[in-house]
């Protein structure tokens, strides 16, 4: 590419557009309310504190580790509403 030029917008989408596994992920997550993710990581939280009470500790510690995973989910999810899911491909 000489000097001074810059890429076309079209041909940089096309180099780093997703796959179709993606694609179909995003189009299903996309359809999901954010805020299902935000109630289970809460509940999760809830769930392995009162197990933490009630003395099962290995319990406890399995279903609190549940909560970082299903925020990032909706971390994800949100990401996918806003930004769109891939430049190219038109749902």
């Amino acid at each position: 590419m000489p000097f001074g030029t810059q890429p076309n917008a079209g041909d940089e989408a096309r180099r780093h557009s997703e796959g179709v596994v993606a694609r179909t992920i995003e189009d299903y997550t996309a359809r999901m309310p954010s805020d299902w993710f935000l109630w289970a990581g809460g509940a999760s939280i809830v769930a392995s504190a009162t197990l933490h009470l009630l003395g099962r500790k290995e319990d406890a510690q399995f279903v609190g580790h549940w909560a970082p995973t299903l925020l990032i989910l909706g971390l994800y999810n949100k990401v996918v509403k806003v930004a769109g899911s891939d430049r190219i491909h038109a749902s």
